[in-house]
């Protein structure tokens, strides 16, 4: 079944991988060489890398901008994508390999973007296992090759960037008033083990608890009070933390009266309060209506984008789902296209249905 494009808006789809070739064949080479111990990370692309049924259809896939990405959005009636470098990106290589790869995988996504301009645009990936460096292709990401954001595939290596020495990265994406998009991985190898024996490390929780964990600790430890201005978006409908809220702000406070952990300090804002000035949220994977009504309640409908989390979690009768929603037209409008449209500044354009 073929869902016809909207004519009162485009349908702009905000967490859709996409992979480099030459980066899977580095992942190959880097396996085969004993170069990456994170078990998560074997996890992952030992499977996806591998011969069954699906992991071939999901490189096939995921490698394409062409012909099968454009006729499954043409199915579904999305007019447009927003491509980011699949989970890890380069964050897991050994940083003289991911500094020059990131250059590489960019220039290559950004002639995919330049082949198919009304259908894509691209964010910027990074090595942020050397900050100084992630924040120069950041700039060249944006100045230069015309990208509208940044995909950080979460931890670099089982480093967290709430440390100081990642705050590099905020601020020049702050500078460029350019979002961060904080897609999960697997947890990081000292929390992986009770996830994989359990085979839960990945989408089916493993990341979820990953990211939230990661964009909760870039709360609490200060970074959107450094960078008020920084704009972050998080998926999977703000991997469980807008649910937590009210708790969240409860328990931060009564640790910081306690004292009781020296990463605990005071910050200008409730943690909630953060999730409503600094992060947007997208649905990707997530296209269920109690759970889709609830984060618009929490945190607004102004905060929550679409996302239709190709190829990994994708069906064409999600987009229908959404559709579904007891929204207004106008409503409608800002979830599939407005937001997106504002918080990465992309290039207003007419539906394609219309």
């Amino acid at each position: 079944m073929t869902l016809e494009f909207s004519p009162h808006y485009r349908r702009i789809a905000t967490e859709e991988a996409w992979a480099s070739p030459r980066m899977l064949d580095v992942y190959r080479r880097e396996l085969e060489g004993g170069h990456i111990d994170d078990p998560g990370f074997h996890s992952l692309w030992g499977y996806y890398l591998g011969s069954t049924e699906r992991a071939s259809t999901l490189i096939e896939r995921i490698v394409d901008t062409d012909d099968g990405r454009l006729a499954a959005m043409d199915a579904a009636g999305v007019d447009q994508m927003v491509l980011a470098t699949t989970a890890p990106g380069v964050q897991a290589l050994r940083p003289e390999v991911a500094v020059p790869l990131a250059r590489e995988i960019n220039d290559e996504l950004a002639d995919a973007v330049a082949a198919h301009p009304d259908r894509y645009d691209g964010l910027t990936a990074i090595a942020p296992q050397d900050p100084d460096a992630a924040a120069d292709e950041i700039r060249r990401g944006h100045d230069a090759l015309g990208f509208r954001g940044v995909i950080l595939n979460s931890h670099a290596r089982g480093e967290y960037l709430d440390d100081l020495r990642f705050d590099p990265i905020f601020a020049a994406a702050e500078e460029l008033d350019t979002p961060i998009y904080l897609h999960p991985t697997t947890p990081i190898p000292r929390l992986a083990e009770p996830f994989i024996e359990a085979g839960l490390d990945g989408a089916i929780y493993g990341f979820s608890v990953e990211a939230g964990l990661h964009l909760l600790r870039l709360i609490t430890s200060g970074v959107f009070d450094r960078h008020p201005k920084l704009k972050l978006v998080v998926g999977h409908l703000g991997e469980a933390l807008p649910f937590w809220m009210w708790r969240l702000d409860f328990m931060h406070a009564t640790s910081v009266r306690s004292q009781r952990y020296d990463a605990i300090k005071p910050l200008e804002l409730p943690i909630s309060g953060y999730l409503k000035r600094n992060i947007w949220i997208t649905t990707s994977g997530m296209p269920w209506h109690p759970a889709v009504n609830f984060v618009r309640e929490a945190v607004g409908l102004d905060r929550l984008m679409f996302a239709w989390d190709y190829p990994y979690q994708w069906r064409p009768d999600e987009v229908e789902t959404f559709e579904a929603l007891d929204w207004s037209v106008d409503d409608k409008r800002r979830f599939f296209q407005m937001t997106a449209e504002d918080v990465f500044g992309l290039t207003p354009r007419a539906p394609r249905g219309a």
